[in-house]
C-alpha cells in the first residue's frame, strides 16, 4: 500500500538501470565523436566513418602521442636555440660564428612532408632552392611559411606527395637538401 501512496503523492521516483546504462553509452558517444572531431583528417588511414569506435580512439591516442613527442623535441630545440643564441649574442659575429643552415625534414602521415630551414640573417639560404628539390621528387608545396627571430631566419615548407599512392622518398629528398647546403655555403 505504501507504493501506490508514494507513487500517488507524485514523489520523484528513481530511474531504472537500462535508462541509466542508455544515458551513460549516449553521454559516452558524444564524448567519443568530441575526441575524434579534434583530430586532423589526414591522420586517420581511412574516413572516419568507415573506423569503429575503437580504431577512432585508438586513433586519437596516436595522435597525442605524437604531439607529445612533438613537443618533447620542439622543448629540446627550444634550449638549444636559446644556448646558441646567448652564445652568439656575447661575443661578437666574425666569420668563425658562421653556422650552415640546419635543415630538417618530418613526415605528416603517409605522404605530407613538412622542411624546416634555419639559417642566419647575413646568409639567408635561397628558398626556391629547396622548391625545386621537392618538385623534382614528386612532392608538390602546399604552403610556406617564414619567420625571423633574432639573427636566425626560420622556413617551413609543408609538401604534399603528388601520388598518394606512391609517396615520397623522404631520406632522398632530405640527402638533396643537405648537399644543396654543402654546395651553397662550403664552395
Amino acid at each position: 500500500m505504501n507504493r501506490v501512496a508514494a507513487s500517488a503523492t507524485g514523489s520523484i521516483q528513481k530511474p531504472d538501470r537500462k535508462t541509466v546504462e542508455k544515458n551513460r553509452r549516449i553521454h559516452m558517444k558524444q564524448l567519443c565523436y568530441q575526441l575524434t572531431s579534434l583530430i586532423p583528417p589526414h591522420h586517420f588511414n581511412l574516413s572516419r566513418e568507415l573506423l569503429t569506435q575503437q580504431d577512432q580512439l585508438d586513433q586519437a591516442t596516436d595522435y597525442i602521442k605524437q604531439l607529445k613527442e612533438r613537443i618533447d623535441e620542439l622543448k629540446v630545440k627550444k634550449e638549444v636555440l636559446a644556448l646558441t643564441s646567448e652564445n652568439c649574442s656575447s661575443s661578437r659575429p666574425t666569420s668563425e660564428s658562421f653556422t650552415m643552415p640546419i635543415v630538417e625534414l618530418r613526415e605528416l602521415g603517409s605522404s605530407n612532408i613538412e622542411v624546416l630551414v634555419v639559417s642566419s640573417l647575413e646568409n639567408n639560404f635561397r628558398l626556391c632552392n629547396v622548391i625545386s628539390v621537392l618538385q623534382e621528387e614528386g612532392a608538390d608545396v602546399v604552403s610556406t611559411n617564414m619567420s625571423r627571430v633574432g639573427n636566425r631566419v626560420f622556413h617551413t615548407v609543408h609538401a604534399q606527395a603528388k601520388f598518394s599512392r606512391i609517396g615520397v622518398d623522404t631520406s632522398r629528398i632530405l640527402q638533396r637538401l643537405q648537399e644543396l647546403i654543402c654546395l651553397a655555403y662550403l664552395c
